[in-house]
């Protein structure tokens, strides 16, 4: 187990520990040498790394809008959408 502490925007120090295996932190810390970082860094940079990315990629589709709908709009879809499913007959499928 390590412990990473990082400094808030409020500059308050914020301590946490996370379990990884042997191997992977191995690798962290070699990582983190080569690029002159220490390991605290080094996650830290990679965290904001990953989170920058997730924050690029454009949403589509169903992703634009989990979580945001209006719990009696999404109830009223999929009212809708489990009244057109009983609509099918399985044996025109077949």
């Amino acid at each position: 187990m390590i412990k990473i502490t990082a400094l808030t925007r409020f500059d308050v120090t914020m301590t946490t520990s996370i379990e990884l295996p042997d191997s992977i932190y191995e690798q962290v810390k070699a990582h983190a040498a080569l690029e002159g970082k220490t390991v605290d860094a080094f996650f830290v940079e990679a965290i904001r790394d990953k989170l920058a990315t997730e924050d690029d990629q454009p949403k589509t589709g169903l992703m634009a809008v989990f979580g945001k709908g209006d719990k009696e709009a999404v109830a009223e879809v999929q009212r809708i959408i489990d009244e057109e499913f009983s609509r099918i007959d399985p044996e025109e499928w077949k």
